[in-house]
């Protein structure tokens, strides 16, 4: 069986927005049947999400979210920057750097776990999940990005999974991290 009787094609794009990260579009999309429709479009360059594990606790950073309303507990994260010559890093370089700016931490370690559309009805961000363990301080690491206010929270693993199947951990990126280091845990694939 295949998918053609689902498949869209654009026929137009408007860009009503373009934004420093984010571009947001109007699409026209022709369906299998001939029908047009309009599909309303975030054009995102992907992100990275990190699982900072160091021995049996997890790093996490409690931010400010304005969409939220409030502060929430997350894995850290980060989008992928364009580069001078127009290009997006790759997800690999990114993670690191993350990693490093939200929590002043290194891994010896990286294990890239896969790829999942973070909201894909409207947006076309792919956040890229890594594990990352054997982490080190950085020396001299003076916090996160200006425009960043973060506090980094230290807790057992477990207590982060009790936190987020109880819905004290709303952020989706998070959620999926979590749950991902509970499946590998229980296989013994740490």
């Amino acid at each position: 069986m295949t998918d053609d009787h689902l498949r869209e094609t654009t026929v137009e794009q408007r860009v009503v927005h373009r934004g420093r990260f984010i571009t947001f579009r109007v699409d026209t999309v022709e369906d299998a049947g001939g029908g047009r429709h309009q599909r309303e479009v975030v054009d995102h360059p992907g992100a990275v999400a990190v699982i900072p594990l160091d021995g049996e606790d997890l790093l996490l950073v409690r931010q400010f979210r304005s969409p939220a309303g409030r502060a929430l507990l997350e894995i850290p994260a980060g989008t992928l920057d364009r580069r001078p010559d127009g290009s997006i890093e790759p997800p690999d370089e990114a993670a690191p750097r993350e990693l490093a700016e939200e929590t002043g931490h290194r891994a010896a370690r990286w294990r890239r776990l896969g790829t999942f559309w973070t909201a894909p009805g409207f947006a076309s961000e792919a956040m890229t999940l890594y594990l990352a363990t054997e982490l080190t301080a950085i020396d001299g690491y003076d916090g996160p990005e200006p425009d960043e206010r973060l506090d980094l929270v230290r807790l057992p693993w477990r207590e982060a999974l009790a936190l987020a199947e109880t819905g004290r951990i709303e952020d989706a990126k998070s959620l999926v991290g979590i749950f991902w280091l509970a499946r590998l845990a229980e296989r013994g694939n740490l």
